[in-house]
């Protein structure tokens, strides 16, 4: 992709500006030029000073407590004058002025009547009533509350049905282990199989309460989530049961896969004891280790019981009860400690009756048992001793839990009585708001109605028809437009002053802007005048040193300078043209329509390919040779650059009712519907340029001459699939035969570029002053030069500038022969190249 060439974009959003000094009553002649986004932003820059101002001015003022009233309402009335925008505008210097009072009156005495007193009432007393005690009652107690009360139920409906899966769920993987150690038990696999039938009964129901909306409502996000963990583990339980059943399972697997099924559902059941009261949440996660540690038993009488079915204690074996042993008295010495005093003793004491014995010496006597030794304990009484103890442990865990759901009642009343007395409270304060509120409110807006009225009447009326006027160039007097008026010194007699000071900066700021844009236009003029003297004299030396020299090369380089510079000076009279002045190239004379075509083609970086046909012997007056030259290269510049460089360009023309017509056809890509409609609005109505179009400079340059020369410019599908630009003088089109109209009646010859999404398409109106992006590419924005031609060196400000018409080449020659050989060669099949056209103001008069 070729880079891009330097555009010029306007002046830059950070030149300075050109100071003003007004006099005492000054009357400015405003430049005819609207305001932009700049204007704006200086416009706010200055409101801004001057509300700083004005606070700075009102810091010290003091107002009659008494007589505030009865001041401020002419105050208002004054203040609405002048107000520079809506009551909004006005209600932010309000708020925002915590100086306008003074500094000693710090309480805040509803009786009072400044503007500041009411504020500070009106937003203080609803924030705080609402936002503390509301807010606490409503969101904090209400939660807790909430969350309290469902805790009873959740354990009831969805805690005891997952507390029956998990001891089903430990009575079947007992069993199981037993058939696993020893298959051929008569009775072994009958016992396993009935308590398949308690398990599924179980879980059925676990999976009743993950159906359960209502329960899910009442769980937090935790809860839900292990609710659904555990259900979705339950899947595997067949499988896992055919595997036990088929014998393809060792105890040790077994023993894992159940336990993992088990323990989630402790997960579970303690996140359903969660609630914020700190007693009361470790006295759940209390609850809920006691029914852990008694897990760890079920495991060791799993163990138990299988190696005595199998008769032989495995080191393994050995190993995982002295292990579940130790994990069983850590769990119980750190949840009894969470448990009440009673529960806790109880529990300590049944540990220590004659009862359980049995099962500790029993459980000492494998723990300490060799692998090759004899069974220390018989089955049976392992069996009973461990059924008898977990039966009782199952008693004493549903014990503790009863009395932790009793002890979560009380609770949730508590709460309940909170939440209830801070929503009164709460009511009651927003009952207190509302009525000061009120009571405060009504007398601000009756103060302040009348400012806003004025304030409304100046932003919407007298400001924007100052606007106006500016932009049409009027004089503007600004002590007429924004006069100083005295105002009294209570809150809102500040406030009408601030509101004067901002409608005074608004016009001064647009005035200076103004001022500023028609100076930084003839900035830019004065220095595009000055290029093109220098390349006009560039061109001229140029020509000097063509007809001097004899070397063929170097009259080939000098050639494609010359061109280099033509198209230099048509980029330097855009410039002239964007900022609103005349072009500097003038005739006196008319000059034949097809001179001013030749020298259009001339100003293209692709001259070769345009191909013009013959056009009617038409003159166009001087004083429009020069507008036309540089529209007409502009559309050649779009058709040669947006079309493929194997084809040409046809220039084609001829006269109609209305005037003359002429066409530029290209064969490109086209645009489309929505980019053909909107390039053709911006060319029929001449918007103003803005610095954020620099990528539609050539499409503002071709509609400012069309304007000028009373030229209509079209874009429209070409037959051959790119785009046709049409070109028809609003006028009658110039005299044949070389009778030459006046100056007062010239003919505008541009050709209006028009694209659609055909295979024929035209450079666009913008093209040629570097609009859009440079590259080739698809779509309405296509680049400004093919990708086999090299950038320009930086600094090159633009490339394709046009030459006048005028000039026509030698017929024969040394010269010729050179001009003929120094073009540059053109990939594909073309028609044979055509020297650039001579420069008409080497012939013509200007």
């Amino acid at each position: 992709m070729t880079p891009d060439p330097p555009e010029f974009t306007g002046p830059s959003r950070d030149a300075p500006a050109r100071t003003v000094r007004a006099a005492p009553h000054p009357v400015v002649k405003a430049a005819p030029y609207p305001l932009n986004k700049k204007t704006i932003r200086t416009c706010l820059r200055v409101v801004a000073e001057a509300v700083v101002e004005s606070r700075r001015f009102t810091r010290h003022a003091r107002a009659p407590a008494g007589a505030a009233r009865g001041r401020s309402r002419p105050a208002a009335r004054t203040a609405r004058e002048r107000a520079p925008g809506p009551s909004t505008g006005g209600g932010r210097s309000l708020g925002n002025r915590p100086t306008g009072t003074p500094q000693g009156d710090d309480t805040m005495r509803f009786r009072g009547k400044s503007i500041r007193r009411k504020i500070v009432a009106l937003l203080l007393v609803p924030l705080l009533s609402l936002g503390v005690v509301w807010a606490y009652a409503t969101v904090i107690s209400g939660q807790e509350a909430y969350q309290v009360l469902g805790v009873s139920r959740l354990i009831d409906r969805a805690g005891q049905p997952v507390k029956q899966a998990t001891r089903a769920l430990q009575q079947e993987r007992t069993r199981t282990l037993v058939y696993l150690a020893d298959p051929r038990g008569s009775d072994v696999f009958a016992a396993m199989r009935r308590s398949y039938s308690a398990t599924d009964e179980a879980v059925e129901k676990v999976r009743g309460v993950a159906r359960d909306n209502g329960l899910r409502n009442r769980m937090n996000a935790t809860s839900r989530r292990e609710l659904d963990a555990l259900v979705g583990s339950f899947t595997d339980l067949t499988a896992l049961r055919r595997s036990a059943e088929d014998n393809r399972l060792s105890r040790t697997s077994a023993l894992k896969l159940y336990s993992d099924l088990v323990e989630p559902c402790f997960g579970f059941l303690t996140d359903l004891r969660s609630v914020k009261d700190v007693a009361l949440d470790k006295r759940g996660r209390g609850v809920v280790g006691v029914d852990r540690a008694r897990e760890l038993l079920t495991q060791e009488d799993a163990v138990v019981s299988a190696a005595l079915t199998g008769h032989r204690l495995g080191r393994d074996e050995i190993q995982k009860v002295s292990d579940l042993i130790a994990q069983r008295e850590l769990l119980y010495d750190t949840n009894l400690a969470l448990l009440p005093d009673e529960e806790r003793k109880d529990f300590e004491a049944y540990w220590k009756k004659p009862g359980t014995s049995v099962l500790t010496d029993a459980e000492y006597g494998v723990s300490q048992s060799t692998p090759s030794a004899v069974a220390v304990v018989d089955a049976a009484t392992w069996t009973k001793a461990a059924t008898k103890v977990l039966a009782d442990l199952a008693a004493r865990d549903d014990k503790i839990e009863t009395a932790y759901r009793d002890a979560v009642t009380p609770y949730a009343h508590g709460v309940l009585l909170r939440t209830g007395g801070a929503g009164f409270l709460g009511l009651v304060a927003l009952l207190l708001s509302l009525y000061l509120s009120v009571r405060i409110g009504r007398s601000l807006v009756r103060d302040l109605s009348g400012l806003r009225r004025r304030a409304n009447e100046t932003a919407g009326v007298r400001l924007p028809e100052v606007m106006r006027r500016l932009a049409a160039g009027e004089e503007i007097d600004i002590e007429t437009e924004a006069p100083r008026l005295a105002h009294d010194r209570d809150e809102m007699g500040q406030v009408a002053q601030a509101l004067e000071t901002l409608q005074r900066a608004a016009v001064v700021a647009a005035v200076r802007q103004a001022d500023m844009r028609k100076g930084v236009s003839e900035v830019f003029v004065n220095l595009a005048r000055r290029s093109q003297v220098l390349l006009h004299k560039q061109l001229t030396l140029l020509d000097t040193m063509e007809r001097r020299t004899e070397d063929t090369d170097e009259l080939a380089d000098l050639f494609r300078l010359d061109h280099l510079t033509t198209r230099m000076r048509r980029h330097a009279e855009g410039l002239v043209i964007l900022s609103g002045a005349a072009p500097a190239r003038q005739w006196r004379r008319p000059v034949p329509l097809m001179d001013v075509v030749r020298a259009a083609v001339s100003e293209v970086e692709d001259y070769e390919r345009v191909e013009v046909r013959r056009l009617p012997r038409v003159a166009v007056t001087g004083a429009a040779v020069g507008d036309l030259t540089h529209l007409l290269a502009e559309l050649m510049e779009n058709a040669a650059v947006f079309s493929p460089p194997h084809t040409a360009v046809q220039v084609l023309g001829e006269r109609v009712g209305q005037g003359f017509l002429l066409e530029i056809h290209d064969r490109g890509l086209g645009m489309t519907k929505e980019a053909l409609l909107a390039a053709n609005q911006r060319l029929a109505e001449t918007p103003e340029f803005e610095l954020s179009d620099t990528d539609r400079l050539g499409l503002f340059v071709v509609s400012r001459i069309a304007r000028r020369q009373g030229v209509k410019v079209s874009l429209q599908p070409s037959p051959y699939g790119g785009t046709t630009r049409r070109r028809r003088p609003a006028r009658e089109a110039p005299h044949r035969r070389a009778r030459y109209r006046r100056r007062g009646s010239p003919r505008r010859l541009p050709g209006r570029a028009r694209r659609t999404g055909g295979p024929r398409r035209r450079a666009r109106a913008h093209g040629g002053t570097g609009a859009g992006p440079r590259g080739r590419r698809r779509g309405p924005a296509r680049p400004a030069h093919p990708a086999r031609r090299a950038a320009p060196p930086p600094g090159a400000q633009a490339r394709h500038l046009a030459r006048p018409p005028g000039r026509r080449p030698p017929a024969g020659g040394r010269g010729a022969r050179a001009r003929r050989r120094a073009q540059p060669p053109h990939p594909g099949p073309r028609r044979a190249p055509v020297p650039p056209p001579p420069r008409a103001d080497r012939r013509e008069g200007r």
